[in-house]
């Protein structure tokens, strides 16, 4: 029973600490917890997602690290346990909104057949649309890929890797949230991996929203997909 209120809870109040990056703030923190339950009379599934995002900002540099936790059981049987962590670098050193990026990130995933991945790179980065209340960024770059599925096979490749980012904040009370990637094997056909999260939150005040976030994830050499959709309230807290 605590279980179950735990996770309506959860499931209501996506409850988020955010610090957005001004000429006076240097370091921002992001702490995210939400889920869903379900049940009937012959089946119950729950799924429970907690993310951590730390960044800090120089003059011309900006690091981030993030990592989540996806899990969840259906009828007693694990339908998720994946986890991903990330630390990444943007340099500003050239002309306006145009900079430089590295990455590492390591994942593992039951849902995917993930066993471990470790991603590793950079590129370029370039926001057609740079705005307080409008942003559209594009990069592109390429990742060393050192995997392992759950089936046993290892594997080594290195990736293209695309991503479309945006933000849109409509009159400051619709705001829309989006990060997309193909990452594609160079050397082995039919390889590729799709990221996707869109979330799109409502502010019932200034400091609190209604949110509903849609999360895809493809890994083909698997054959694996999985797709999530969580709402509740969010709220946020700048410094």
């Amino acid at each position: 029973m605590r279980l179950t209120l735990l996770l309506i809870v959860g499931m209501l109040l996506n409850i988020e600490l955010k610090a957005q990056y001004s000429d006076s703030t240097s370091y921002h923190i992001m702490l995210s917890s939400t889920g869903s339950v379900n049940r009937t009379n012959e089946d119950k599934a729950y799924l429970l997602n907690n993310a951590l995002n730390l960044g800090m900002k120089k003059q011309h540099f900006v690091l981030n690290s993030s990592s989540s936790w996806l899990y969840g059981k259906q009828n007693n049987s694990l339908s998720n346990n994946d986890f991903s962590s990330t630390l990444n670098f943007n340099l500003y050193k050239t002309f306006p909104h145009f900079y430089y990026w590295g990455l590492l990130n390591y994942n593992t995933s039951y849902s995917l057949k993930l066993k471990n991945q470790l991603l590793a790179g950079g590129g370029i980065a370039y926001s057609f649309l740079d705005r307080p209340n409008a942003y559209v960024n594009l990069s592109d770059g390429v990742l060393f890929d050192q995997s392992s599925l759950i089936v046993g096979e290892s594997y080594n490749t290195y990736r293209n890797s695309l991503r479309l980012q945006y933000h849109f904040a409509i009159k400051e009370i619709i705001v829309i949230d989006g990060s997309h990637f193909l990452q594609n094997s160079f050397s082995r056909k039919g390889d590729y991996i799709i990221r996707s999260v869109t979330s799109v939150g409502l502010k019932l005040r200034k400091w609190i929203s209604l949110t509903t976030a849609l999360n895809y994830n493809k890994l083909n050499i698997t054959g694996r997909e999985n797709f999530n959709l969580t709402y509740g309230l969010s709220i946020d807290q700048y410094f």
